[in-house]
């Protein structure tokens, strides 16, 4: 079976994340099938999401199980492929429910620093997941309605969290708590405790997506252009020998830590946009031997079922109090999560990263036959 098959199998099988509520787990999915819609111009990618969307987007752009007073800013990432739908389909309900999801971030509490908070639910707390959750949709729907303060806005934003974040030593620390309420927190600094592979994965995306949006010159003017290379840089340094990163990323001598495949899809996604943008090129092919990798040793047969599925995905990772645990942002927090197979948020990026594969071969076999 080939990793189409695969990806087609998946989203033919597919059911919502949390029995149709509409969530960022499922918007995963809903950028992977866009990315593949894109690449390849087939028609069965653009099939799987309108199936899957037109469950949860009602006429009037509602959508199912979503409220704009819960402000949790990961309603916002699914949202992204309203835009894409509403080019190709012309159907007002995608805008209207854009409409609404902008709704959200124009009242979304905010910290002093002018960033929005993660969630309702972790008041003054910047994470990175929410960076990559919310700002790209902020600029593709300011570009929508022609609001280039809304673009300002995200840009600075972003920023403004690399700065909070930066752990001066070339990485960014999951959270960022501007209260000093947080028992994760540092007292000083306010950051997490260690580098968490798939925060570090959101924050690539973001970046290199962000940078694409609003185009070259803008990124090189607000910064965003130089921390995006140089985080890349930092990312590409800390490869596992097989051409992977571990859960914990940058300390390879921690016991029972292990090569994490929903962090290594992002990179493989990153370092190849980055790579097709200009942003930063990617002369080792870090990003295509990453993909390759994934897709040789991590997607395979499950023994009992016998069918394909993508492996060593960690099931969650956060930060504070959830479901009776306190998860203190430690290498030893990370490292306690379950490990699971073809979650959504290992899948989507794995889409977004064989789609960017694609886009390079199609040019490659294209200048080699102009040649």
């Amino acid at each position: 079976m080939t990793p189409l098959e695969y990806f087609d199998g998946y989203a033919r099988d597919y059911r919502y994340y949390k029995g149709g509520s509409w969530c960022y787990e499922d918007g995963c999915v809903y950028r992977g099938l866009e990315s593949l819609s894109k690449a390849t111009g087939n028609q069965r990618w653009l099939d799987h999401l309108l199936r899957l969307t037109d469950g949860q987007i009602a006429a009037n752009g509602s959508l199912d199980g979503y409220s704009v007073d819960e402000f949790n800013i990961d309603h916002i990432l699914a949202g992204r492929v309203l835009f894409f739908l509403l080019e190709q389909t012309g159907d007002q309900k995608y805008r209207k429910a854009a409409d609404l999801l902008a709704s959200q971030l124009a009242s979304h509490p905010r910290t002093d620093a002018g960033n929005y908070w993660h969630k309702k639910r972790y008041p003054w707390q910047v994470w990175l997941d929410g960076l990559y959750m919310g700002l790209p949709f902020q600029i593709e729907y300011g570009q929508l309605t022609d609001n280039d303060a809304l673009i300002d806005d995200a840009i600075a934003q972003l920023v403004r969290a690399l700065d909070l974040t930066s752990t001066g030593q070339g990485l960014y620390a999951h959270g960022y708590d501007e209260s000093r309420d947080q028992g994760w927190s540092d007292r000083v600094s306010g950051l997490s405790a260690s580098h968490w592979a798939r925060a570090i994965g959101w924050l690539a995306m973001a970046l290199v997506d962000c940078c694409a949006l609003i185009g070259s010159e803008r990124a090189v003017r607000s910064g965003l252009q130089g921390r995006a290379t140089g985080l890349l840089d930092e990312i590409v340094g800390l490869r596992t020998s097989g051409g992977l990163w571990l859960q914990v990323i940058d300390q390879p001598d921690l016991e029972s830590n292990y090569v994490e495949t929903s962090a290594s899809a992002m990179f493989a996604y990153a370092l190849q946009r980055a790579d097709r943008d200009g942003l930063r090129r990617d002369t080792e092919g870090a990003g295509s031997r990453a993909l390759e990798e994934i897709e040789a040793r991590y997607l395979s047969r499950d023994k009992s079922s016998d069918v394909l599925a993508m492996k060593n995905i960690c099931l969650v990772g956060g930060l504070g109090g959830f479901s009776g645990v306190y998860r203190d942002g430690t290498p030893e927090y990370y490292l306690s999560e379950p490990i699971v197979s073809d979650d959504s948020k290992g899948v989507g990026p794995l889409m977004m990263a064989h789609a960017e594969w694609l886009i390079a071969n199609a040019s490659n076999r294209i200048t080699t036959a102009a040649q």
